[in-house]
């Protein structure tokens, strides 16, 4: 006899796809832990104005255009250090380029507390993670092939310390597609695939219960089990679930990381709540002649937005913070989220126009809120996501 189905025996997968709405195949190592996805699919209802004879509603074709949206939540969680996290393609395809993951370095000398020298070619650029002892920074400028700065102080690096390997997410013009697959238990129950996925907006979220991460947006079309016809999503069969491996579900702490924030890289104990946001005003080729499903992505202007709430104090980083707002002065900002290797993410922002605050004075200690501070650069390069 057929019972209900738990709700927490799901499983996701999530694959970049080479082409729009063809399915890109999933691995063990394509599973990432999620809260929640939640996909809704509709027709396009159009209005006849032919006289009927009648009030009654006549229906919707079943071949009218299908718009097609989605949601995925999850958190920041260990993973093994090698290669890169498995919720990666979403992160991919809310910014857009391809991971960039650095090797081990040595470090031969600190001419400055953010100037290394490293014992061989580091290979690294302008946005790139670097991590050591816990800590995650991102690189500024490189002077040379085995000299590099940082944007802010490691706590405790010498000559003879190790840079550990990272992922680092950057910023693109085109955004790719993606797979998710949404699997059940029983295998008798309803098992879903998304694709052509694309991510219109994506949120961080820091100093909760845990650090979480939500992507949302349109998508080409929901494929599932039970209806599914040969040449769907370019499958000629539906996908069974990769054989399961062990899986860490081991969840960071929401309170636990760092915030460097002004000119000075100054570094903040007294932040209270923080977001970031990227809106990629993402849209669809769906209005054109000949189609029932979208052909394609297309990403409008991009814009990466903060939220920050401060405790305030009478220092002078904190006045200089508030001054940078009153002059419209861009500043660097970093955030670190986690503070053990295998469960670091950095984000970096190299120029962000702080708003003025808002007092918040209804309760015992002052806080200002800088909301919608918007991100600003040259070309794709508001933003750097990294993983240690």
């Amino acid at each position: 006899m057929s019972s209900y189905i738990l709700s927490n025996a799901n499983r996701f997968y999530a694959a970049v796809e080479t082409a729009y709405g063809q399915a890109a195949p999933v691995t063990a190592a394509n599973r990432y832990p999620a809260v929640q996805l939640t996909a809704k699919q509709v027709l396009q209802h159009s209005t006849r104005k032919d006289k009927t004879g009648s009030r009654t509603f006549l229906g919707t074709p079943p071949t009218s255009r299908r718009s097609t949206a989605f949601q995925t939540q999850t958190y920041l969680t260990s993973w093994s250090g090698s290669g890169a996290p498995a919720y990666g393609p979403l992160f991919q395809a809310a910014l857009g380029s391809t991971p960039i993951i650095s090797t081990q370095l040595g470090v031969t000398s600190v001419a400055n507390p953010v100037t290394l020298q490293t014992a061989e070619p580091h290979n690294l650029s302008v946005g790139a993670g670097v991590s050591s002892n816990g800590e995650i920074r991102f690189v500024t400028a490189v002077p040379n092939g085995t000299m590099l700065t940082t944007n802010a102080p490691f706590t405790n690096i010498s000559a003879g310390s190790v840079l550990l390997p990272t992922v680092t997410y950057s910023l693109s013009t085109n955004l790719p597609s993606l797979t998710l697959y949404d699997y059940w238990d029983p295998q008798t129950a309803v098992q879903r695939v998304i694709a052509g996925a694309g991510i219109d907006t994506f949120e961080l979220t820091l100093n909760g219960d845990f650090h979480e991460f939500l992507f949302r947006g349109p998508a080409a079309d929901i494929v599932d089990s039970t209806s599914f016809v040969p040449g769907t999503a370019g499958l000629q069969q539906f996908p069974t679930e990769p054989a399961l491996q062990p899986f860490d579900y081991s969840v960071v702490p929401g309170h636990l990381g760092q915030v460097w924030l002004g000119g000075s890289a100054s570094q903040f104990f007294t932040l209270t709540a923080a977001q970031i946001q990227v809106r990629n005003n993402l849209d669809t080729r769906h209005r054109e002649f000949g189609a029932t499903l979208p052909r394609a992505l297309s990403p409008g202007m991009r814009h990466v937005l903060t939220h920050i709430s401060l405790l305030a104090q009478d220092d002078g980083q904190s006045a200089a913070l508030y001054q940078a707002s009153r002059t419209r002065t861009p500043v660097p900002a970093m955030l670190q989220l986690g503070q053990q290797q295998g469960q670091l993410l950095g984000v970096y922002i190299p120029n962000v126009q702080p708003e003025i605050p808002t007092y918040n004075d209804s309760e015992y200690r002052l806080q200002w809120h800088f909301e919608n501070n918007l991100a600003q650069g040259q070309v794709d390069d508001e933003l750097y996501i990294a993983f240690a």
